[in-house]
C-alpha cells in the first residue's frame, strides 16, 4: 500500500514538474514576442551553393531550411518558403547559414535558348578575368564579344595583347569558382571554332591574362 501511495505521489510530482516547465516556456516564448515583435517564416541555407547552381527539388529539400525569427531581424527580400527557389539560379556563391533572398537568385541564361551557332561552331567554356561589368550588366543572348589575350612579357618589355578570336557569340557568363570580385576570373561560354578553341584553351595555360571585349 506504502508503495502504490510513493508511486502515486512521485507521478504527481512529475506531472506538476512538467506542468511548471511548459508554462515557464510558454511565459518566455509571449516575453520574447512581446520584446522582440511578431515572428515571420525565412529560408536559411544548409548548405554551401555554388554560383550558377540551379535550385532543383533535391537542393530544395537537403539545402534549404526554413525558420521562424522576429520580424524584425529579417532582411527585406528573404523568402519565405524553400519553394519559391525552385528552378532560379544562384547569381553568387551562397554560404550555409545565411538567409536566402530574393535578390541573390536569377533565372539564368540556358544555352537551348542562345544565339544558333554557325556550322562549325561549338560551345567551348574558358575563364577569363576582367569581367565585372559584364557580369553586372548581364549579356543579352546573342550578343558577341572579342577575346583578347594578353602574353607574358619575355624580356624587358611588356608582353603582348592580341585579339585571338574576334565576333564570337557569347552564350553564357557567370562568375568563376572564387566568386565575383576584383581580381577575380569569371567562366565564359563561346561559341569557338575548332581552330579559336585550341588557340584559347592553350592561352589559359601561357597568357598573362583572357579578356572579353563587347562588340559595338
Amino acid at each position: 500500500m506504502r508503495r502504490r501511495r510513493r508511486a502515486l505521489l512521485f507521478l504527481l510530482l512529475a506531472l506538476l514538474t512538467a506542468a511548471g516547465a511548459a508554462t515557464i516556456a510558454n511565459g518566455y516564448g509571449e516575453s520574447a514576442v512581446r520584446g522582440y515583435g511578431s515572428l515571420r517564416p525565412v529560408v536559411v541555407l544548409a548548405e554551401d551553393v555554388a554560383a550558377g547552381r540551379r535550385i532543383g527539388p533535391r537542393e530544395v529539400e537537403a539545402d534549404l531550411e526554413q525558420r521562424r525569427v522576429p520580424d524584425r531581424f529579417a532582411p527585406p527580400g528573404a523568402l519565405l518558403a524553400p519553394e519559391e527557389a525552385l528552378g532560379l539560379v544562384a547569381r553568387a556563391p551562397l554560404p550555409a547559414g545565411s538567409y536566402l533572398l530574393g535578390a541573390q537568385l536569377g533565372v539564368g541564361h540556358p544555352q537551348r535558348r542562345g544565339p544558333r551557332l554557325g556550322e562549325g561552331r561549338r560551345p567551348v567554356e574558358i575563364a577569363v578575368s576582367g569581367a565585372d561589368a559584364l557580369l553586372s550588366a548581364g549579356p543579352s543572348a546573342g550578343s558577341t564579344v572579342d577575346v583578347v589575350v594578353t602574353s607574358e612579357p619575355r624580356g624587358p618589355g611588356p608582353g603582348r595583347t592580341y585579339v585571338a578570336a574576334a565576333g564570337v557569340p557569347l552564350l553564357r557568363l557567370r562568375p568563376g569558382v572564387e566568386g565575383p570580385g576584383p581580381g577575380a576570373t569569371a567562366a565564359a561560354t563561346l561559341g569557338l571554332t575548332k581552330r579559336q578553341a585550341l588557340r584559347l584553351i592553350a592561352a589559359e595555360s601561357f597568357a598573362r591574362g583572357v579578356t572579353l571585349l563587347p562588340e559595338g
